[in-house]
């Protein structure tokens, strides 16, 4: 994952010059790597992250990940990128009230447009990875935070996704379960051969992750570790 002189500005109602959010990102994650990215709120973390996502048309630059040139793809391609190839993690967890654990899993293959006996395998594959088996028929409300972000990460694994992109994914947890979660996250993603990417402010990250990297108004300034 890639970017070069990665620029976004957004534009203003008024012939004004333009706001922007990233300044010349230059970005380099390897494979297999669990890499956190930190900065204060309004660094330009969040849109960073929705760039390499597709979810945000950078103004200019390049962006390549997972062997793809983001620029040069269409929303519909993107769209079917994402879907096929990344799993997405957020702060909210994102899971729906009214289903159970297997069944949030399950949906996201069934929108995918797998059939039923690939995508139950699937889906119970992914509550095993995680160490939910036995909460499988459990809804959200019955659960922890811890539970439900592994829930939420489970579905991001459910497309046999490469890379996960996680935006504060241990923004709502304690600080006991956040280094639950956080030590989860490093052995996933030597077990499963995956690359991470987190959006974070929390200093319990650093000793985690495999790298550190610092965005300051719109500009990885340094890398640690």
């Amino acid at each position: 994952m890639e970017t070069r002189d990665l620029w976004r500005v957004y534009p203003l109602k008024t012939n004004e010059a333009g706001i922007p959010a990233l300044r010349g990102v230059n970005l380099s994650v390897q494979p297999g790597k669990f890499v956190a990215l930190k900065g204060r709120s309004g660094s330009g973390k969040t849109t960073l992250l929705n760039c390499l996502a597709g979810l945000d048309r950078p103004t200019s630059g390049a962006v390549q990940v997972l062997g793809h040139d983001l620029m040069q793809m269409s929303d519909q391609e993107l769209t079917v990128w994402r879907r096929e190839q990344i799993g997405l993690v957020f702060q909210s967890f994102g899971l729906l009230p009214t289903l159970s654990a297997y069944e949030n899993i399950e949906l996201l293959l069934r929108i995918k447009g797998d059939e039923y006996a690939a995508r139950h395998k699937r889906a119970l594959e992914c509550l095993e990875i995680v160490g939910l088996t036995r909460w499988q028929d459990h809804r959200p409300s019955e659960m922890s935070g811890g539970q439900q972000q592994r829930v939420a990460i489970a579905r991001a694994l459910a497309n046999h996704a490469e890379l996960i992109l996680a935006d504060e994914p241990t923004g709502e947890l304690d600080s006991k379960t956040t280094r639950e979660l956080l030590t989860f996250f490093r052995e996933l993603v030597e077990s499963q051969h995956i690359t991470m990417l987190m959006v974070s402010h929390d200093p319990l990250v650093d000793q985690h992750v495999h790298e550190v990297l610092v965005l300051t108004d719109g500009v990885i300034e340094n890398h640690s570790r």
